[in-house]
């Protein structure tokens, strides 16, 4: 059995034990024992157990919104509407409402709060690069960090919605994007704006300079250019 495929495995059997022990190692050892496979496997491929686990179905429901993405046709749509289609497809991938609710409380600790915010970072990421972005500078990461508050607002809200179809969900999404829109406006006429983009040339000049990861260097947060 090849890594993925135990991990799934092991996810798989770890979903019925999370509504009731959450991403626990409670419900890492059941998981282990219903799966059939030694611990020394187990921990081989989730090395903090059900930590793992959890972070495996959150890029589940990644994958499953990409796919959708990818066959969907949203050309007639304006790009804010595609946006928010994203989001709203990626919480439809998430099948298991109780599984999330227990992943942001798992999330929400100090020690893992870090691995959450990286996976919410790489949901917004996925969505803006799946639509077809080419920022090649500092909206690279203003256009990601607004879309992950989108996101993790938009998923609280969700946790909580017991309306028909997730309508109110569906509405305070269009409520966050359009706040976003109104950033990015505000955001363009300060470029636009010839008092204002004269006052702030300095640091617009500075910002113009932060350029997204490399793709050879997906380990580095950034990159820094000495060029205007």
């Amino acid at each position: 059995m090849t890594v993925p495929d135990l991990k799934e495995t092991l996810l798989q059997a770890a979903l019925p034990h999370v509504a009731f022990d959450g991403w626990s190692e409670a419900t890492f050892q059941a998981a282990v024992a219903d799966a059939g496979v030694t611990i020394g496997a187990a921990r081989a491929v989730c090395p903090r157990g059900a930590v793992d686990l959890a972070l495996a179905y959150h890029a589940q429901g990644d994958a499953a919104m990409v796919g959708r993405l990818q066959a969907e046709d949203l050309s007639e749509l304006r790009f804010r509407d595609r946006i928010a289609s994203a989001v709203r497809f990626r919480l439809e991938a998430a099948e298991d409402k109780e599984a999330v609710r227990r992943g942001t409380v798992l999330f929400a600790l100090p020690q893992y709060a870090v691995d959450g915010a990286r996976a919410i970072w790489g949901t917004a990421d996925l969505i803006w690069t799946t639509l077809g972005d080419s920022s090649d500078d500092v909206n690279w990461y203003t256009k990601r960090a607004t879309l992950s508050a989108v996101y993790g607002a938009t998923v609280l809200f969700w946790l909580g919605d017991d309306s028909q179809g997730s309508e109110a969900t569906w509405a305070f999404l269009d409520r966050r994007i359009d706040d976003v829109m109104q950033f990015e406006k505000a955001k363009a006429g300060v470029r636009d704006n010839k008092v204002l983009s004269r006052l702030l040339s300095g640091p617009l000049a500075m910002l113009d300079r932060i350029k997204p990861p490399a793709a050879a260097r997906e380990d580095m947060p950034g990159r820094w250019s000495g060029r205007r």
